[in-house]
């Protein structure tokens, strides 16, 4: 049987996959799972609970109250705000427990759910293992005044936002920003993150009606971004997901700006400043090799990991580094956050921008990309590829092709069905050729 945690919690298709009996259940089995791990602190334990704006988050969400209810947890109810906003709140009003309701960068009809543990931080595998092995076990229900109470929590935004501006070294005056919102669960919280620090904020997508979120918009679809901050005349473009843990931008010409070289930027900054604990950036095996040589070049080591925000952030962890992130966005600036923030990316990454006077287009020049194409192959069998010879023999062929100019990867994706398949070259023709025959090799595993 298929594990029921990815990467980044459960997700699946809402009301089939992901059912309201299954989000009970979860919550239920959090309950007990963590609180005889010991992150319960008192006999009277709290939540938090939030969500993005998908309608499904609607039955969701009264689903995981009611099991969290059940199990004698009070609850406060922080209403639609980004998935770093509950990590924080989390921490915030030493709650025992927090639950993000939320499927990311996923299409509207997908949801997700997201557990964070005291202070703010995910879940280990081990607990979620855990979790995962005792969901519907019989147990002992409180009755009476035992049972847990309800109640909404409407000061979580501005707790936030207070938050993420405190931390922000320059303030944003005389910069004109477009803040792409996806629809989603930054749709006030970015906006007045940016307008509080001074920024002139233009917000687009930030008109969520339950079904539209990631719809042609945010950060996997930037370039309506791009064509706003040109026809706004704005110097950066900010791009989110659905429940603004990534952070991409682009500059005043429209040109994207990724996050690898968002990393770059900030961990120069962070070395000039001298807060880049131990000299050091945690990437992903997906970052391009343009950071890594951005980064020696400047003295600046870079540890690599899994792909995964949590994997960067458990390496973060372990070598006491301060900050690290993907190139999808995902950024973890450990001395503010526990857990990715495309808020507080977006307003450091500003604050650069500011502070030096200099465009982004200028700050990104730092690091050159290499040509990079990324293949995502749905509808095959990700253990098959895994172990297909035909498969692996076309991965030692491409790599004998291009030797130390470039690199091949091939990973499943822990929260789509699909196979990616990463090739860097010397040149995008290149590139693209091996990617192609690289995909093509992971198609035929469907004749199989």
């Amino acid at each position: 049987m298929a594990r029921l945690f990815g990467t980044d919690g459960v997700r699946g298709l809402a009301n089939v996959d992901l059912t309201a009996e299954l989000a009970l259940d979860l919550s239920v089995a959090a309950a007990h799972v963590l609180g005889e791990a010991g992150a319960f602190g008192s006999d009277r334990p709290t939540a938090v609970v939030g969500r993005d704006t998908r309608a499904s988050g609607e039955f969701l969400e009264a689903a995981v109250v009611a099991g969290l209810a059940s199990a004698g947890l009070d609850v406060l109810r922080v209403g639609i705000l980004p998935t770093p906003a509950v990590a924080y709140l989390t921490g915030r009003l030493d709650a025992e427990l927090g639950v993000m309701l939320s499927a990311s960068h996923n299409p509207m009809p997908d949801n997700g759910i997201k557990f964070f543990t005291k202070g703010g931080h995910k879940l280990e595998d081990a607990l979620e293992d855990a979790i995962e092995s005792r969901m519907r076990e019989p147990w002992k229900r409180p009755t009476g005044a035992d049972v847990g109470r309800i109640r909404k929590h409407p000061q979580g935004l501005d707790a936030y936002v207070e938050h993420v501006a405190s931390t922000v070294p320059h303030r944003l005056d005389g910069l004109k920003v477009v803040v792409d919102c996806a629809h989603g669960a930054a749709y006030r919280a970015a906006p007045e993150v940016l307008r509080h620090l001074g920024a002139d904020v233009v917000a687009v997508c930030a008109e969520p009606d339950g079904l539209n979120i990631n719809d042609g918009c945010g950060s996997t679809h930037i370039e309506s971004l791009a064509a706003a901050v040109v026809e706004h005349g704005a110097d950066v473009g900010i791009a989110h997901d659905g429940d603004a843990d990534r952070c991409l931008a682009v500059d005043a010409a429209g040109k994207v700006v990724d996050g690898d070289q968002i990393l770059a930027i900030l961990a120069l900054a962070m070395h000039e400043e001298g807060t880049l604990r131990h000299q050091t950036v945690v990437a992903t095996v997906m970052s391009n090799e343009g950071l890594r040589l951005a980064m020696r070049e400047a003295g600046i080591t870079v540890v690599d990991t899994a792909v995964g925000d949590r994997y960067v952030l458990e390496a973060m962890r372990e070598g006491g580094y301060g900050l690290g992130g993907e190139q999808s966005g995902h950024l973890i600036l450990l001395d503010h956050v526990t857990t990715g923030d495309g808020v507080l990316t977006a307003a450091h990454l500003l604050a650069r921008v500011a502070h030096t006077g200099r465009p982004l287009a200028e700050l990104a020049g730092v690091m050159q990309r290499l040509p990079q194409v990324l293949v995502n192959v749905s509808g095959v069998d990700k253990a098959r590829v895994a172990t297909d010879h035909g498969v692996r023999d076309a991965v030692t062929r491409a790599e004998a092709e291009l030797g130390e100019t470039g690199r091949v990867l091939l990973r499943p994706s822990g929260t789509e069905p699909v196979v990616r398949v990463m090739v860097e070259a010397a040149t995008l023709d290149q590139a693209d050729a091996v990617a192609g025959r690289l995909a093509a090799a992971v198609e035929s595993t469907l004749a199989l």
